[in-house]
């Protein structure tokens, strides 16, 4: 299955210190999740700007050290051109919604323009890939409007989202 991860899942991934809203039960499931990425089970899908990487390069560590989320980061950097771990999809600057691939929907006025890159990532790859997330609840609070426009949200720690 192809993914996009929000870094939010590789943040938690790092630990409880990296994310204090993360129950124990969330970071086993965000671990367990980067793991199966890194052993091939599913794609990771970035856009070729950098986008997502950048934000990924500016909360984790790229020396893979100390925690899983940073491997994760030392993992993509290696992996990020080997298309059997990872696709890259061209996505474009838009002036008011951040990027043209991001819905033109008033209801979405006020979703996080720092999360924009992944919606607009995964309505620019053919399969639609669902953005994985873990403890961010704007996800929770947007993800029927989202699905009106055929981006679909995988909840790691749907408990936190209540």
């Amino acid at each position: 299955m192809r993914v996009v991860v929000d870094t939010n899942v590789s943040k938690v991934a790092n630990g409880p210190n990296a994310s204090p809203q993360a129950t124990a039960q969330c970071v086993l499931a965000c671990i367990r999740y980067i793991d199966e990425i890194c052993a091939g089970k599913h794609v990771l899908v970035l856009d070729d700007g950098w986008h997502i990487l950048s934000e990924y390069m500016q909360q984790l560590r790229s020396t893979g050290q100390p925690g899983v989320g940073d491997g994760f980061l030392k993992w993509v950097l290696t992996n990020q051109y080997n298309p059997v771990h990872c696709e890259r999809v061209p996505i474009s600057s838009h002036p008011e919604r951040g990027f043209r691939e991001f819905p033109e929907d008033p209801r979405l006025e006020n979703f996080d323009r720092s999360d924009r890159k992944f919606v607009a990532v995964s309505r620019a790859h053919a399969s639609r890939p669902p953005i994985v997330n873990a403890v961010d609840t704007d996800w929770w609070s947007y993800r029927t409007v989202l699905e009106s426009h055929g981006v679909s949200v995988l909840f790691l720690c749907p408990e936190l989202m209540r």
